[in-house]
């Protein structure tokens, strides 16, 4: 799988999303992202798993305490794919418009 698809196989997931939102206010510990979410906390350590193998998560432990952060420059990776989406979108509408009967002829 591309780096991409990793993105968006690890953003598919609300769980995962909800957690990245978290994480872009900063970085927050295991037990703060699992607080707001009804599930145990290994099935928590598994969404994190997948977002860490998307790169969209870097994690470190200090003694007990494992610390997530967000990585930007994943999230990035996403966004560029997006904007080239609509750039291209945009140029085929803004092709059709130039005709009013919508005939190219």
């Amino acid at each position: 799988m591309s780096n991409l698809d990793l993105t968006f196989q690890a953003l598919a997931d609300p769980t995962r999303r909800g957690m990245v939102e978290r994480l872009s206010q900063g970085p927050a510990s295991v037990s703060e992202l699992a607080a707001p979410f009804a599930m145990s906390l290994p099935a928590i350590v598994q969404h994190l798993a997948l977002l860490e193998a998307s790169g969209l998560v870097r994690s470190e432990k200090a003694g007990r305490v494992r610390t997530c952060r967000i990585e930007p420059a994943a999230l990035s990776l996403a966004e560029q794919w997006f904007n080239q989406r609509r750039a291209e979108a945009e140029r085929r509408l803004e092709h059709l418009m130039r005709y009013p009967d919508g005939d190219p002829k």
